[in-house]
């Protein structure tokens, strides 16, 4: 058992093949474990399409009340949904959902009341232990009162809340055509975008946790080609796509052209240093465009680079009040919504900024979207110490050339950053790099690749 929560138990959530890795059996252990180390004595839970969603729900509920804790079941719902119930009912949380991975798995993400993220550290590691005691020993006695089971709906009170901070009021007509990728965008955006002037235009809303027509996974190029040829061919003014939990949002313009999550990151800083009185601290982490720290400081906020992870940024937002944060993986972080991620609320933002000027997307966003950048590019290394040494030892001589180990190594030039990552989970060496022009952007990609790859 042990070796098996160890595949399944990562460093945020709990993710796995079902039944094959963890079944509800299992999911029960983990909702008894959760109300043990939560110490709550009432708990919120959702899940999304999935084939599997509805049983480990279920379970994980059944486990909790066994320990004494009442459950409210908000049912299908996405990932940012769980944490509106969780930071509007003061509960802790957990989720049901493998996000864009594919149909045969699903996982857990969990959180303490107000939102607040489970990791290794906060929680996960305990979690973890208890269910391999139990597995292997027997569950301790139900506690002398069981819990309830109440089934509650959220998901208008969610939508009204999103709507509270953003002012659509005032926006022209706009069309949008929105990719759900059969995940839980079909549920929540019907909702959270009616009676806004808006001619929506779906694409894969019917909830199909096989994902038949692609991944649910728009960081994937490959899966956002049907939303850039439905936008070009509908004269839409822009598109937006959901991964499978509905947690992250991704941005084409009216020219079907991907808008960088950095952009969008940008964007989106400047409408929330707005709200703020033009002050405030924004989190960014550090394979994010170098376009975003110098926008928020021109429109007066102060950024704070973090390394790449949730738990990272939330801990940030947590410990500098920050008022936004955002990821180039298209996580965006509101401090205002319980310093949680919610891609719906981002695209809140997009039509408002969109909607109350004339230009069109691609002219509004040129502004956020100053250098090169290589996206991220992964390579199979299997002594990636070795070759963090070699990059260490090549640039750390260099003039002018600053290195720093925050996350991975980052080397800063004047006009270009590179930074290369190990992955937590594969024998993956991942480089993010940016330069002030494209023949810059090459020269550097490719040295760098080089030396990874030797």
């Amino acid at each position: 058992m042990a070796a098996d929560l160890s595949q399944i138990v990562k460093a945020y959530d709990v993710r796995g093949v079902v039944p094959d890795q963890w079944d509800e059996t299992l999911a029960e252990l983990f909702g008894a474990a959760f109300a043990e180390v939560t110490g709550a004595t009432a708990i919120v839970t959702g899940h999304d399409m999935r084939p599997s969603s509805p049983g480990l729900s279920g379970a994980f509920a059944r486990g909790a009340t066994i320990r004494g804790a009442d459950v409210t079941e908000i049912g299908l719902c996405s990932t940012d949904q769980l944490y509106y119930a969780s930071g509007a009912l003061g509960l802790p949380g957990a989720m049901f959902t493998a996000s864009h991975n594919p149909a045969r798995y699903n996982g857990i993400k969990m959180c303490r009341a107000g939102a607040a993220p489970v990791g290794q550290d906060t929680g996960l590691a305990d979690i973890r232990a208890l269910v391999e005691s139990w597995a292997e020993h027997g569950a301790p006695a139900p506690a002398a009162t069981p819990g309830t089971r109440t089934p509650r709906d959220t998901l208008r009170d969610y939508a009204a809340h999103l709507h509270s901070l953003v002012d659509l009021s005032g926006i022209r007509r706009l069309k949008v055509v929105v990719d759900a990728g059969n995940g839980m965008g079909g549920h929540t955006v019907p909702t959270v975008l009616d009676g806004l002037p808006l001619d929506v235009v779906p694409l894969y809303f019917e909830l199909d946790g096989t994902f038949p027509h692609h991944e649910a996974n728009p960081l994937d190029p490959a899966n956002l080609v049907d939303l850039q040829q439905r936008v070009r061919a509908e004269g839409a003014d822009l598109g937006l796509a959901f991964d499978g939990d509905a947690d992250r949002c991704f941005v084409v313009d009216e020219h079907g052209d991907a808008v960088s999550p950095s952009a969008v990151t940008a964007l989106v800083a400047t409408r929330e240093l707005a709200r703020n009185g033009g002050t405030g601290t924004v989190i960014h982490n550090l394979i994010t465009s170098q376009a975003v720290p110098e926008v928020i400081r021109e429109h007066g906020g102060t950024p704070v680079r973090t390394r790449v992870g949730h738990s990272f940024i939330k801990q940030e937002m947590a410990r500098t009040g920050a008022i936004f944060g955002g990821e180039h993986s298209a996580h965006y972080y509101f401090g205002d919504f319980w310093n949680a991620d919610t891609g719906m609320l981002a695209a809140l933002h997009v039509l408002a900024a969109l909607g109350t000027q004339p230009a069109p997307l691609s002219t509004l966003v040129a502004h956020y979207d100053r250098y090169a950048g290589s996206g991220e590019i992964n390579s199979t290394v299997a002594d990636q110490a070795g070759r963090l040494t070699a990059l260490r030892a090549e640039y750390g001589d260099r003039p002018g050339v600053t290195l720093d180990e925050l996350d991975g190594l980052t080397v800063t030039a004047d006009d270009w950053w590179f930074n290369v990552r190990s992955s937590n989970t594969e024998p993956l060496l991942r480089l993010n790099a940016e330069a002030r022009d494209t023949a810059t952007l090459h020269r550097i990609r490719d040295e760098v690749l080089a030396l990874i790859r030797a």
